[in-house]
């Protein structure tokens, strides 16, 4: 390995189930391309036959659906190598998203001030793996949590996730295609959202306020707005703080 090798930023993008992640990951390697690769945690979800019944129904929202320790693995390697494991092959971007509310024409706008303010600051060119998943900074997975060099958390309420999630097709998965069943946001999708991460609001409330000591403490920025904010305004958000990142370790 080269001794001016340096290692990607790990940006972990997590939030509930519909907040938008993908989307806005999808948005981040356009601008900051060619600089940035995606690693989806759907990519580590174990087969749907191991997967825990709850309520009659295959949950695929909790930790137990999840390789986490391959997924710490492939961390790991990413850190080690610059660049995702040769043996990864994605299922999630066979999924579509939702619609950004973005032209490409203001993607390209977008991308060229960012590039402008790289080069104006002296920031050079830093390779960045954006992580996305529901589950990367959950009360079960402080290890995974901890990977990462920036900590990003999207929002969305109850009632947005909710006809969001019930307005998507369904998910190419291991074994081929899964469509939630009727009640799934509100019986497995929802619940799980809740017990992960209630820890980082008051009262244990994911709609209200964040714990601002508990995040401060974790390093984990979290969206203001209460899941009110656009993509638009998410993405110039996360933007932001990515360029303060790089201006720290330039």
């Amino acid at each position: 390995m080269s001794t001016s090798f340096r290692p990607p930023i790990l940006l972990g993008l997590s939030g509930p189930s519909s907040s938008g992640k993908t989307t806005l990951a999808r948005l981040l390697r356009s601008i900051f391309s060619p600089h940035v690769q995606i690693l989806h945690q759907d990519d580590f979800y174990r087969p749907e036959a191991e997967l825990p019944i709850r309520h009659g129904l295959r949950d695929w929202d909790c930790v137990e659906a999840l390789d986490i320790p391959s997924m710490i693995t492939a961390l790991s390697f990413i850190r080690q190598h610059g660049r995702l494991p040769d043996d990864l092959v994605s299922k999630e971007d066979q999924n579509s998203v939702g619609e950004s509310g973005i032209s490409d024409d203001e993607v390209e706008d977008i991308r060229q001030a960012v590039r402008r303010r790289c080069e104006e600051s002296g920031l050079g060119e830093r390779a960045i793996v954006l992580v996305d998943g529901f589950l990367l900074f959950g009360r079960s997975v402080p290890e995974l949590r901890e990977a990462f060099d920036l900590r990003v958390m999207l929002r969305a309420n109850y009632d947005s996730a909710k006809a969001r999630r019930e307005a998507r097709a369904g998910y190419v998965t291991l074994e081929g295609f899964w469509e939630d069943p009727p009640g799934y946001v509100d019986f497995i999708v929802w619940p799980a959202y809740k017990l992960e991460h209630g820890f980082l609001f008051r009262n244990q409330d994911v709609e209200a306020e964040v714990d601002e000591s508990v995040v401060t403490t974790l390093g984990i920025e979290v969206c203001p707005g209460k899941g009110s904010y656009t993509v638009k305004e998410s993405l110039h958000w996360v933007i932001e703080l990515v360029l303060k990142h790089l201006s720290t370790i330039k």
